[in-house]
């Protein structure tokens, strides 16, 4: 695990999970980067969509992550601007794990895999 991958996935957590602010997490991204939630479904294209995304998901889902009972492992891959981000963590009471697989180039997010389910 290089140390700019993991200071992505920490400025992406901070942005997203703790601050939740939508245009720091948009700011991550590539200008044509790209989001998808597979199981929810919802792929948004650019900064501009992820911004508008991930607000609506913080606004449908205000609970908020428990940081004392977060964790998170990183894993490499084959693909240097590829890694994964396995997460288990406590939202409002609620075991929550996430697996996300990150593209990266220049630094930005290109490509953003979130495996998770919104709500109940």
């Amino acid at each position: 695990m290089t140390d700019s991958q993991k200071s992505i996935f920490l400025r992406y957590v901070y942005a997203g999970a703790i601050s939740r602010d939508p245009d720091a997490v948009a700011a991550l991204f590539t200008p044509d980067g790209v989001y998808e939630a597979p199981l929810m479904p919802a792929r948004w294209s650019g900064r501009a969509e992820i911004r508008a995304g991930v607000a609506a998901i913080q606004r449908d889902n205000p609970g908020e992550a428990d940081p004392q009972r977060t964790g998170y492992v990183l894993h490499e891959t084959a693909d240097p601007d590829v890694f994964i981000a396995e997460i288990d963590s406590v939202v409002d009471g609620v075991p929550v794990a996430l697996v996300q697989i990150f593209r990266v180039r220049d630094g930005l997010i290109a490509r953003l895999r979130d495996y998770f389910r919104a709500g109940p």
